[in-house]
C-alpha cells in the first residue's frame, strides 16, 4: 500500500481510539428504553419513511434522540449516564429502527400483491402465502394485519428477524476480528458514532467538552432545518388532504425542464441539508470522485439516445420513468460490469496490498538466492503466525468470545436458511446455495469488510443471486422469496468497532437483545396495522412512498420476469454488449486513474459514479466537502476530522427531535380523526 494512502488510513485511525478499561452497558434502564423505542420511536420511524423518505436518516436521528432524552432525564436524577450505557441505548435504538425496516416489510408486500404492474405481468398471482396473501383474499378482509391470511407472513418476518440477530455474532464478528485486531484497518465512519456517544456521555473533564458544543451546534441547526423539512409536511398532512412542502420531498425534478438542452438524463436535486455533513465527514477525494462519475453519466446519456441505444426515453418521462426505461434500455446490463469491476478492482487491492508486504520483505534482505528466499518465507510465517495469535487470543477485559464459536454460528444459521427455503420452495436448486455460504459469502463479505474498513463504503456484486436462480433452471416467482444465505456480513463490522470505540462489553450487546427482541415483534405488527388502518399504502397521505414504490416495484419485476414460463422482460433487457462494456470501462478507468497516481478514494468515487447515477445526492455533498476541506480544515486545522462526525452526529439528532414530534402530532391527530374512505 503507498505510504501515502499508509499516513492518510492511520490519520483515520487515529480519530477515536478505544479506551483502556471495558464496562457492561446493560442494566435496568435498557429495559426502560427498549419499552420507549418500541412504541414510541418505532412508529414514529416507519411513518416519517413513508411521508418524506428518510428512512436511513431517520435511523440515525431516533438514536441521537433516545439518548438526549434518558441523558436529561438520568441528569435530572443526579446520576451520570456512563458511555458504556449511552451506546447499549444507541445500538438498541438502531435494532428498533431496523426492525421499522422489517415492519415496512409487511407494508410493501401488501402493496406489491396489489400492484397493477405486477398483476398486469402476472407475478402478484405467483407471491407465496407466507409473504403475503393473494389480492382478491385482501379485499375479502380489508386493510388488516390482523387476519388469519396474515399469520403465515407475520410468523415468517418474525422468525427471519430472530434469526437474522443471533446471525450477528457469526461471520460479521469474526471478521471484525481479523480486519480490526489483526489488519489495524481504520474503519472512518465508526468514529462518527463513536464521538456522538462520548459527547452525549455525562462527563466532567474540560478535554471532553468541546465535543459537547459540536454537538449542541449541529443539534440546532438540525432542529432548524428539521421544523421546514420535516414537520411542516407531517402537520400539514394530519390536517389537510395533502401536505405543504416547503422543501421538495424528496428531490426537484429537473429531468422534464432540461430535455431540450440534456437528452435521457435523470436529473434532480435534493435540499436536505444534512448531505452538507455527509460530505464534510466523508474521505474528500471519494466525493470529489462520485461527483465526475456522474457528470459522466450525465454527458454519456445524450450520446447514447443519439445512437439509439436509450430507445424508450421520451421527452415527457420524469426522472422516476427516466432511471427505469434506460434500464432497460441500457442500464441493466452495464451497471452489472461495473459492479462486477469494482469487485474485482476490490479484491485486487487485497491481493496488491499482500503482494507490496512481499516485496518489502524482500528489498529487506541481504543476500539473494534461496537463502533469501527462505528468511522471506519465514519472515512472511511469522506475519501469518502473529496474526493467526492475534486472531485466536481472546481479549477477556473487552468480553471477547472464540471465533470458533461465532464460525459455529455461521455454519447453523447457513442451514437454517437453506433447509427452511427447501422446506417451502418445491424444487430449490439448495446446491447452488451450500456454494454460496461455503465460498462466495465469506469472500464477499471479506472484500465488504476491507472496504468499510479502509474507506467506509460496502461491496456488493449484483447478479449473483439472479444468475443462480436463471441457471437452475427452476420456473416461478417463488424463490425470489425465498431466505437464502446471500447475506453481506462485512457490514456488520462497523457496529463492532462502534461497540470498541465506545468500551463496551460484548456481553451487553447480547443481553439488550434479548431484552428488545419480543417488544420489537409485537410493536413491529401493531404499529403495521396502524399506518394501514390511517391510510392506504401507498396514497397521497404517503407521498414518499406514493412517488417511489412504483419504481421499486418495476424494478423487482423486470428480474423476477427472468425465471417466469414464457418471455422475459428481463432477458429481453439483458445485453451481454453492455455488460462487457461496464466491464472492460470500470476496470480500464481503474488501470488508466491509478497510473496517474491519483487517490485511490477517488478513483472507486468515479467507477461507482459511471453508473446511472443522478445529482439529487452529490450536489450537497461536494458542497460540504469543499467547504470543510478549503475553509474550515485550514481555520480548525486537524481537528477538523474530529468536529465533523459529531457535527453529524447533532444534526442528525436535531431533526429527529423535530421529527418525533411531528410525528406524535400527525398519529394523535389522526387517531381521533380518523379518515373517512
Amino acid at each position: 500500500m503507498p505510504r501515502r494512502e499508509d499516513k492518510e488510513l492511520e490519520q483515520y485511525r487515529r480519530l477515536m481510539e478505544p479506551p483502556d478499561t471495558f464496562e457492561d452497558g446493560f442494566n435496568w434502564k435498557t429495559v426502560v428504553a427498549a419499552v420507549f423505542l418500541g412504541f414510541i420511536m418505532m412508529p414514529g420511524t416507519m411513518y416519517l419513511q413513508l411521508v418524506v423518505g428518510l428512512g436511513g436518516g431517520m435511523s440515525q436521528a431516533a438514536r441521537w434522540m433516545t439518548i438526549i432524552l434518558f441523558a436529561e432525564v438520568a441528569r435530572r436524577s443526579l446520576k451520570d449516564l456512563r458511555q458504556q450505557e449511552v451506546y447499549i441505548l444507541y445500538f438498541m435504538a438502531g435494532l428498533t429502527m431496523g426492525a421499522a425496516n422489517q415492519a415496512q416489510g409487511l407494508l410493501w408486500n401488501q402493496f406489491l400483491a396489489r400492484s397493477e404492474f405486477a398483476q398486469a405481468m402476472g407475478i402478484a398471482q405467483d407471491i407465496p402465502t407466507w409473504v403475503a396473501p393473494s389480492a382478491a383474499q385482501m379485499a375479502k378482509d380489508g386493510r388488516s394485519f390482523f387476519t388469519m391470511s396474515w399469520v403465515p407472513a407475520i410468523l415468517f418476518t418474525s422468525f427471519a428477524l430472530l434469526i437474522s440477530k443471533i446471525d450477528h455474532y457469526g461471520l460479521g464478528y469474526v471478521l471484525w476480528r481479523l480486519t480490526s485486531d489483526v489488519e489495524k484497518l481504520p474503519f472512518p465512519m465508526a468514529p462518527v458514532a463513536a464521538s456522538g456517544i462520548t459527547a452525549l456521555a455525562n462527563t466532567r473533564e474540560q478535554k471532553q467538552r468541546w465535543r459537547w458544543r459540536c454537538f449542541a451546534i449541529g443539534g440546532v441547526m438540525g432542529l432548524t432545518f428539521g421544523a421546514v423539512y420535516i414537520a411542516v409536511p407531517a402537520v400539514t398532512g394530519a390536517i389537510l388532504a395533502k401536505p405543504i412542502q416547503l422543501i421538495p420531498i424528496p428531490w426537484v425534478d429537473l429531468t422534464p425542464a432540461l430535455t431540450k438542452f440534456i437528452k435521457a438524463a435523470p436529473l434532480n436535486i435534493s435540499f436536505n441539508l444534512s448531505l452538507i455533513f455527509v460530505g464534510m465527514v466523508l474521505p474528500f477525494w471519494a466525493v470529489i470522485g462520485g461527483v465526475i462519475g456522474v457528470l459522466i453519466t450525465m454527458l454519456a446519456n445524450p450520446i447514447l439516445y443519439h445512437y439509439g441505444i436509450l430507445s424508450s426515453w421520451q421527452p415527457q418521462m420524469g426522472v422516476i420513468d427516466t432511471i427505469f426505461s434506460n434500464k432497460v434500455d441500457f442500464y441493466l446490463s452495464f451497471e452489472v460490469g461495473l459492479t462486477v469491476a469494482i469487485a474485482l478492482v476490490s479484491l485486487g487491492r487485497i491481493f496488491t496490498a499482500f503482494m507490496d508486504a512481499v516485496r518489502e520483505r524482500r528489498t529487506g534482505e541481504t543476500a539473494p538466492g534461496s537463502r533469501g528466499v527462505r528468511s522471506l518465507g519465514g519472515a512472511m510465517a511469522d506475519r501469518v503466525r502473529e496474526g493467526w495469535r492475534k486472531l485466536v487470543t481472546n481479549n477477556v477485559e473487552r468480553g471477547d468470545f472464540s471465533i470458533f464459536v461465532a464460525l459455529g454460528i455461521y455454519v447453523c444459521t447457513s442451514a437454517l436458511w437453506i433447509g427452511l427455503a427447501t422446506y417451502l420452495i418445491e424444487g430449490f436448486p439448495w446446491p447452488f446455495f451450500v456454494f454460496y455460504a461455503a465460498i462466495y459469502t465469506p469472500v464477499l463479505s471479506y472484500a465488504t469488510a476491507k472496504l468499510e474498513g479502509l474507506c467506509g463504503q460496502a461491496l456488493t456484486i449484483p447478479m449473483v443471486r439472479e444468475a443462480t436462480y436463471i441457471l437452475s433452471g427452476y420456473r416461478g416467482v417463488r424463490i425470489w422469496f425465498a431466505p437464502a444465505p446471500l447475506h453481506n456480513y462485512g457490514i456488520a463490522t462497523v457496529e463492532f468497532r462502534i461497540m470498541e470505540l465506545t468500551g463496551t462489553k460484548i456481553r451487553s450487546q447480547i443481553l439488550a437483545q434479548i431484552v428488545a427482541l419480543p417488544i420489537i415483534v409485537i410493536s413491529m405488527v401493531v404499529f403495521s396495522q396502524l399506518m394501514w388502518h390511517m391510510a392506504d399504502v401507498p396514497s397521497d397521505a404517503y407521498p414518499f412512498a406514493q412517488k417511489m414504490w412504483e419504481l421499486r416495484a418495476k424494478n423487482l419485476c423486470l428480474t423476477y420476469s427472468a425465471t417466469m414460463e414464457g418471455g422475459s422482460m428481463f432477458m429481453e433487457a439483458w445485453k451481454w454488449r453492455y455488460f462487457g462494456w461496464g466491464l472492460g470501462l470500470g476496470t480500464a478507468a481503474y488501470v488508466c486513474l491509478s497510473s496517474f497516481g491519483l487517490p485511490t478514494l477517488l478513483v472507486f468515487g468515479i467507477v461507482r459514479g459511471l453508473g446511472q447515477g443522478t445529482p439529487a445526492h452529490v450536489t450537497f455533498e461536494l458542497v460540504g466537502a469543499l467547504v470543510g476541506r478549503f475553509y474550515f480544515r485550514k481555520r480548525f486545522g486537524s481537528m477538523w476530522m474530529k468536529y465533523t462526525p459529531v457535527l453529524l452526529a447533532g444534526f442528525s439528532c436535531g431533526m429527529g427531535l423535530i421529527g418525533m414530534v411531528a410525528v406524535a402530532f400527525t398519529i394523535l391527530t389522526k387517531m381521533m380523526a380518523p379518515l373517512v374512505y
